[in-house]
């Protein structure tokens, strides 16, 4: 089943950005430069379309000038049970690197675990999981 993708225009950080998820998620990353698309609107070595495809999708690129790059507010990247509670707390962490907690990942009254971080790039990621009990 296809899913959204998100796609977002950063400001030059594309590569380091979409090498940093791969680094955390894993998954195929690509990266083609304004310079593989003959696209003169930039620098040569700036990222045109970057993906990274696997448990995390996301596409970014470097905005052109005179393009705006990502400013969101009431937006989150949910990752809400797409892995096991170990590898939902290591992202955590690890997207909290250079980033702002908004809120600890931590156990909730209602029987689950989740919290929220803006990471390095400006992303809002909302990371958690449902405790299972065993019947």
């Amino acid at each position: 089943m296809k899913a959204p993708k998100p796609y977002v225009l950063l400001p030059g950080t594309a590569r380091e950005a979409l090498e940093r998820y791969q680094s955390i998620f894993g998954g195929t990353l690509t990266l083609n430069t304004y310079a593989d698309f003959e696209r003169t609107d930039g620098p040569p070595d700036a990222i045109a379309h970057g993906t990274l495809d696997g448990t995390v999708a996301l596409c970014a690129a470097d905005a052109a000038p005179g393009e705006s790059s990502l400013r969101t507010e009431g937006l989150m990247f949910s990752l809400l049970g797409t892995a096991e509670p170990a590898t939902l707390h290591a992202w955590f962490e690890a997207l909290s690197d250079g980033g702002r907690v908004v809120d600890p990942l931590q156990d909730r009254p209602w029987g689950a675990a989740d919290g929220q971080v803006v990471d390095r790039f400006g992303l809002h990621w909302l990371i958690g999981y449902e405790h299972h009990t065993e019947s």
